[in-house]
């Protein structure tokens, strides 16, 4: 990866090589971290992060649902990232704000562990790669189903669910595909290992509902409400495996992923092989925001 001089680490800026934690950090053991991926861009009125206060507050909601007292304040968390980003002078730039469980405590009960906070900034372009935002990519439906509900809360963004996002992305890399969709426990489309999922059929925008084991994301809010200032209707609904087979058009969107057309599905092509119509639509405008900094919604904050 590429690596950035500074990483802000419980109140304090320390070099890269220097962010370490003890090998017996109650995380190391037990998956308990909760974080955000938020991405920073370069736009022609200069460096915008995108839903900043979307995403802390997201990061405070996940810390909640896992019973964590986060040490800083919502306008603490947001100073340190802009620092942390000023500090390697990044005009553009992934984010990476970390909550774990530090020492003190090596059981289930996590309740003695210390409260630690990391904030961490680099270079990382397009997650699936430089061209598929136009040319889209090959998928696979995974053998790796999403936790049922009630088992791991889908809607925190715990370090310990993304042990089931690996496994689908490594099945998916091995069998030649560039990512994997996960099916819910009851047989139907949920999302894939970091991405959540939209289908067009006949000129209807589908995406799983929020209860279906997913996390919400932010970027699927983004292109849900530009879909429908667009005049297309968005479905929030069940979707059958068998749907994505006779799509017209599929995309996945997330923070890394932005919008990132499907070309096939278990090898069934999907439209045209390549990016369709409504995609193209809804990727060119969000990407116009993230691109000029011309932002009619106010979900970039300008550093």
């Amino acid at each position: 990866m590429n690596k950035s001089a500074k990483i802000w680490m419980n109140g304090e800026l320390i070099d890269w090589i220097d962010a370490k934690i003890h090998i017996l950090s109650h995380v190391v053991h037990y998956g308990s971290s909760l974080f955000e991926g938020i991405r920073c861009y370069e736009t022609l009125k200069g460096s915008a992060i995108l839903f900043l206060d979307e995403h802390i507050k997201r990061l405070r909601d996940s810390a909640k649902i896992y019973r964590i007292e986060i040490p800083y304040s919502e306008k603490e968390l947001k100073e340190a990232i802009i620092s942390t980003i000023q500090a390697n002078n990044h005009k553009s730039c992934y984010i990476r704000p970390l909550v774990y469980r530090g020492q003190g405590a090596l059981g289930v009960n996590p309740h003695r562990a210390s409260i630690e906070v990391a904030i961490a900034t680099w270079e990382w372009g397009t997650y699936l790669g430089e061209d598929v935002l136009e040319t889209g990519v090959d998928v696979r439906v995974s053998s790796w189903n999403r936790p049922a509900p009630n088992t791991l809360p889908a809607w925190a963004k715990a370090g310990g669910n993304y042990l089931n996002s690996q496994l689908i992305k490594m099945e998916a890399l091995m069998d030649d595909y560039a990512e994997g969709l996960a099916l819910d426990v009851n047989g139907y489309v949920s999302e894939g290992s970091g991405e959540n999922i939209f289908v067009v059929r006949d000129g209807i925008i589908y995406t799983p509902m929020s209860g279906q084991s997913i996390l919400p994301g932010f970027t699927r809010y983004a292109i849900m409400h530009i879909a429908k200032e667009h005049g297309y209707e968005v479905r929030e609904t069940l979707i059958p495996r068998e749907a994505l087979y006779i799509a017209d058009e599929i995309f996945l969107t997330g923070t890394a992923a932005e919008i990132t057309p499907v070309r096939s599905v278990d090898k069934y092509p999907i439209g045209n092989e390549k990016r369709g119509p409504i995609t193209e639509i809804l990727q060119a405008s969000y990407l116009k925001i993230v691109q000029t900094g011309e932002d009619p919604y106010n979900w970039l904050t300008f550093i």
